[in-house]
């Protein structure tokens, strides 16, 4: 079974990791056929953490739990804590998931982060700017590799600035593969939109993942 592991950490932008969270979490919209996820909260220590929205978060496991695999998948939500230098664990087990084929998926402030770390110098990759990553990560040196997107996913590493939250998670479910085509297009273009259309484009897309 797939592992999706979480980094959680304070700050932690509650709002760029909901889609996909709910979304890889309840399998509501999952394709008949899609693998079984186990979704686990992951951090430097067991201690919670708050997010900026306030909610409280116990991690379920430690870094040095992570098993690195081609299977498994490594999400990094934005946080304005980051530069601390107890998050240096969790990027460079980021670069072994990136180094043995497994995803990554960061968006935000974990953009910088990967920066830092030279993680983005020879990867295409997006963020919240050329100049904000610059600004936050002096060492900094992908710049011909940056696309000005709100998310772009690029083999094994999936990326976003702070407002591709929602074309990210899109792009990560095309990644796994858990959606069928048409349920992920209809789920992507309601959530855009809100156009009640769309809705029940999803609702059929799920008729006919039953009927079949």
């Amino acid at each position: 079974m797939p592992t999706i592991y979480v980094y959680v950490l304070d700050t932690l932008a509650d709002w760029e990791i909901g889609y996909v969270t709910a979304e890889l979490n309840s399998g509501r919209f999952f394709k008949k056929d899609a693998p079984q996820l186990s979704l686990k909260t992951v951090s430097y220590s067991k201690k919670s953490v708050q997010t900026m929205g306030g909610l409280t978060i116990v991690p379920d496991c430690l870094i040095d739990d992570i098993i690195v695999n081609e299977a498994n998948v490594l999400l990094l939500p934005g946080a304005n804590t980051w530069n601390e230098s107890k998050h240096g664990a969790i990027i460079k087990k980021a670069g072994e998931f990136l180094s043995c084929g497994a995803t990554v998926c960061a968006i935000c402030g974990a953009t910088a982060a990967l920066a830092s770390f030279g993680l983005l110098d020879q990867r295409p990759h997006t963020s919240n700017g050329v100049g904000f990553l610059e600004m936050v990560s002096p060492c900094y040196k992908g710049q011909c590799f940056y696309t000005d997107k709100p998310s772009i996913a690029a083999s094994n590493l999936i990326t976003a600035g702070s407002t591709g939250a929602l074309l990210w998670t899109k792009q990560i479910i095309e990644h796994l593969d858990v959606f069928q085509s048409d349920t992920l297009e209809s789920w992507y273009e309601y959530f855009s939109t809100g156009e009640p259309k769309h809705f029940f484009a999803l609702m059929e897309s799920l008729q006919s993942k039953n009927a079949n």
